[in-house]
């Protein structure tokens, strides 16, 4: 009896496989339409390149052109003379004409910051040195510079003056009829009018 009922399982069974559907194999890859395909994508590819190259507008060739050498430039030779006036230049002692002096002697009459009266005439003394090579001979004398005037006039100097020889050098002044500090300045000079040394100052007080 056993038997009897497993029949109609089986028979079931076999019909659901009979009716099941079947399945579609994978087909096999042709492998030379691969090969073809492959071979066309690359030409494709070949070709765009070249015809891509072709559409490129050529470079243009650089010209050169040829320069001439630059011109020579010439060579110009200055010559300078120099004239050496007599007198002018002295031995390897220095200059010719020098005056120098020393601040502690140099004012013999006057001192810096002298009150004056208005109006007052007074005379203004130096004691200078020819620090030169020259001797101060005629026509040397002391020559105004610059600041207040005060109708200086210069006296002669006593020469010659040998070179390291001191001297007394004056001017006689006139204090102005203002009130205030006046100051003139003076400088020795040779018989041409060439000014030369140390400057010679005088600094007054009108009151």
């Amino acid at each position: 009896m056993k038997t009897k009922r497993h029949i109609p399982a089986i028979l079931l069974t076999i019909l659901l496989a009979a009716c099941a559907p079947k399945e579609t194999p994978m087909p096999t890859p042709d492998i030379g339409a691969i090969q073809t395909a492959a071979a066309a994508t690359v030409m494709a590819e070949v070709l765009a390149t070249q015809n891509a190259a072709a559409s490129l507008t050529p470079l243009a060739t650089p010209t050169v052109e040829a320069t001439e050498p630059p011109a020579e430039t010439p060579t110009v030779t200055v010559t300078v003379s120099v004239v050496l006036t007599p007198g002018a230049i002295g031995t390897s002692l220095g200059l010719c004409d020098d005056a120098n002096f020393n601040p502690a002697t140099v004012d013999v009459t006057i001192p810096d910051g002298e009150v004056v009266t208005a109006g007052q005439e007074f005379l203004k003394t130096w004691k200078i040195r020819n620090t030169g090579s020259c001797t101060w001979g005629a026509g040397y004398r002391v020559v105004y510079a610059y600041g207040e005037r005060m109708n200086g006039a210069p006296a002669a100097i006593p020469v010659p003056v040998t070179p390291n020889q001191e001297v007394d050098v004056s001017v006689q002044f006139k204090a102005p009829a203002k009130a205030g500090q006046y100051s003139s300045t003076w400088r020795m000079a040779n018989a041409q009018g060439s000014a030369f040394g140390q400057f010679l100052y005088v600094l007054i007080v009108v009151r």
